[in-house]
């Protein structure tokens, strides 16, 4: 009986993704990238001051600290450059950077535009990761578009929430470096 078990098990398990077919795979950055100014970290660092002197008289400590350790990971995260990882799209979903994702558990899936580098963006069922951010790098995206279309619907524009909102009309109004 426990030999059965086991053999039954082994057939219904869930295929690993080094045992399914590879339909693309392409390698690129980990994350967005771009080096900013010295004049972009004096400005930033002038209203991290301004507000931490403000947070001090008003007594809130915990928020000085996650103030500042926000400041110090985006100075980190812009001034080291990225790693390379591999991105497989496979017939049972996507691997990149060794973490694999079922198509079951995503929803759908845009391109975005952000420094000049393209950008697949797949939204997912759970709340972590919410996206899965691609840089599509020498990748075509219609060929892209062509793999993901079978399983995933494509939406042309994503919607746009609150927060995108909000961080768009902020950068907008309080430019942390001069673009010209």
């Amino acid at each position: 009986m426990y030999k059965s078990n086991m053999v039954q098990e082994a057939q219904t398990a869930p295929l690993t993704p080094k045992e399914n077919n590879m339909l693309l795979e392409w390698i690129s950055p980990s994350r967005l990238f771009k080096r900013r100014s010295k004049e972009f970290y004096k400005t930033a660092g002038a209203l991290v001051t301004l507000v931490v002197i403000i947070l001090f008289f008003i007594g809130e400590f915990l928020l000085i600290g996650v103030i500042l350790a926000t400041f110090f990971v985006m100075y980190v995260l812009s001034t080291v450059p990225p790693e390379p990882i591999k991105h497989e799209v496979t017939i049972l979903g996507i691997e990149t950077g060794g973490h694999f994702h079922r198509w079951e558990e995503m929803v759908e899936f845009w391109f975005d535009e952000k420094w000049g580098q393209k950008i697949l963006v797949v939204r997912m069922i759970f709340g972590f990761p919410a996206h899965l951010q691609l840089l599509l790098d020498t990748v075509s995206p219609d060929q892209i578009k062509k793999l993901l279309s079978e399983h995933l619907p494509y939406r042309e524009k994503p919607e746009r929430t609150f927060l995108d909102r909000t961080s768009e009309w902020l950068a907008q109004k309080i430019p942390l470096e001069r673009t010209s």
